[in-house]
């Protein structure tokens, strides 16, 4: 395993772990009172992503390797299941089965392509096969625009539409980053071919200035909404969850543009 394996799988849980028992909570606020089946599964699941999170931070990075892949693959186990849950809750909501209940059928897609990704880290990291940096920075960017454009619907629903003008933010940033996603779609299917240097750091650009406007908007948002100056059903947590998602997808571009230009790097 290489030097920074340790490194680099202490980044993935205690980021993803936070990520995935803010779900857990989410869902809870979402659920019917009557579906007291799901909501303690929920709230198991919160404890089970508290506890991963806590023994990540009691880690270090002097862990021995062997130490770290057991507790990945135990992670692993646990993502792989909440996944099962997050699509089960899916399918009972399209098929509907739990009329009334507050959970967007896509943002419950969207906290499972979540737990896909960080499961698929885990499973890439156990097995020394991460991916090489032009096919890296292209599948990084397919998943984070589409969830950057998810947070922007997601957002201009949960406000109350007499935020005309937020309401009216929030819908330029889905469609700025629906066609960021549609463009590196293409990039995606021109592949081999479209793997240069020129068009990697352009496109990185091009997302770094749109995915900073939306992290600010974001924190902006949040910081009005955890002092009580916006009207919205956006719990404050939910806020400031998807503000650190942003940074998180602008500290990977960061790494992506150094690794590009040839420059070492803290990465993950």
């Amino acid at each position: 395993m290489s030097d920074g394996f340790v490194a680099r799988s202490l980044d993935e849980i205690r980021f993803w772990s936070r990520i995935m028992k803010e779900h857990s909570f989410f869902i809870t606020l979402g659920l019917r009172c009557e579906d007291t089946q799901l909501i303690n599964e929920a709230q198991q699941f919160f404890r089970i992503f508290e506890q991963i999170e806590n023994q990540s931070h009691a880690l270090t990075l002097n862990t021995d390797p062997l130490q770290m892949a057991q507790f990945n693959a135990e992670v692993y186990n646990a993502v792989s299941h909440i996944w099962a849950y997050k699509r089960k809750l899916l399918g009972l909501i399209l098929h509907c089965k739990l009329a009334g209940a507050n959970l967007f059928p896509l943002l419950i897609d969207h906290i499972s392509r979540e737990a896909n990704y960080f499961r698929n880290r885990l499973l890439q990291l156990n097995q020394g096969q991460l991916e090489p940096l032009p096919d890296a920075i292209i599948d990084e960017n397919v998943f984070f625009l589409r969830i950057m454009a998810d947070h922007a619907k997601f957002i201009g629903h949960l406000l109350d539409p007499s935020e005309r003008k937020l309401v009216e933010q929030a819908q330029d940033f889905s469609r700025d980053f629906d066609q960021l996603l549609f463009q590196a779609v293409d990039l995606d299917s021109m592949r081999p071919q479209s793997q240069t240097h020129p068009l990697l750091s352009q496109f990185l650009d091009q997302n770094r200035v749109s995915v900073k406007s939306l992290r600010d908007f974001k924190k902006t948002a949040r910081d009005l909404i955890e002092a009580c100056r916006i009207k919205s059903i956006i719990h404050p947590l939910l806020a400031d969850h998807v503000f650190r998602e942003a940074e998180r997808f602008l500290e990977i571009i960061d790494m992506f543009e150094m690794a590009l230009a040839g420059k070492p790097s803290a990465s993950k």
